[in-house]
C-alpha cells in the first residue's frame, strides 16, 4: 500500500484507506475540507460506499460527529452519531486542556487495538472530546477528571482522540493495526 498526504479529490475517492488527522479548532479544520471542492463527496464515497478503512486522529476523529458545540455549533460529517463537548473536569487538578499521557480503558477488542492492552499510554492534546449518542460505538476511554471517550469504531470508519504518531510503540502499533484493517 502506497502511503500518500494528499487533498485530491480523485486520489482520496480511489484510496484503499484513508487517515483525517486534525489539529486546531473544528470549524477550522471542517471548513478547510469543504473549501476543496468534491473531498468531501469524495472521501463519503470511499468510506461510505466503497467501505474503505477510515481513521480521524484528534479533530479528524471529533469530525465525524453529528456537530461540535466548540465556540460556535457546527456540524460534522455525522459518520457516528454524538457531539464534540468542551472537556469538564470534576478534579481541579486536571486542568484543560488534557496535555500528556493517558491510559487507555475498556476492553480494547476493537481490530486496532490488537496488541495493546488496558492501560497502554497514549498522548494525548485536547479541549473538546466527542460524545457519542451510542455506547455500541465507543472503543475505549481514557480519565481526566472524569471519562473521555479515547476512540470509537463503527464498521470501517474509526477515530481517536489521542495522537498514535505522538505515543510511541503503542501508537506504532495502533497504526499497523490500522493499516492491516479489512473491516
Amino acid at each position: 500500500m502506497a502511503i500518500r498526504t494528499t487533498g485530491n479529490p480523485e486520489e482520496v475517492a480511489g484510496a484503499d484507506a484513508i487517515v483525517l488527522p486534525g489539529v486546531g479548532a473544528f470549524a477550522a479544520c471542517r471548513s478547510a475540507l469543504y473549501a476543496i471542492p468534491g473531498l468531501v463527496d469524495a472521501m463519503s464515497d470511499c468510506v461510505k460506499r466503497r467501505a474503505a478503512p477510515f481513521l480521524g486522529v484528534c479533530v479528524g476523529m471529533q469530525l465525524l460527529a453529528t456537530r461540535s458545540l466548540e465556540f460556535v455549533e457546527t456540524p460534522g460529517l455525522d459518520w457516528i452519531p454524538g457531539d464534540v463537548r468542551r472537556l469538564a473536569s470534576s478534579d481541579p487538578l486536571r486542568k484543560v486542556p488534557h496535555m500528556g499521557w493517558n491510559t487507555l480503558d475498556g476492553q480494547l477488542t476493537a481490530p486496532l487495538f490488537t496488541n495493546l492492552n488496558a492501560g497502554s499510554h497514549m498522548y494525548f492534546t485536547h479541549s473538546f472530546a466527542f460524545d457519542a449518542d451510542d455506547p455500541e460505538d465507543v472503543a475505549a476511554w481514557t480519565d481526566h477528571g472524569g471519562p473521555i471517550i479515547a476512540a470509537v469504531v463503527r464498521d470501517n470508519i474509526a477515530g481517536v482522540q489521542f495522537h498514535p504518531e505522538k505515543s510511541q510503540a503503542p501508537g506504532q502499533v495502533l497504526l499497523r493495526n490500522f493499516l492491516e484493517w479489512r473491516p
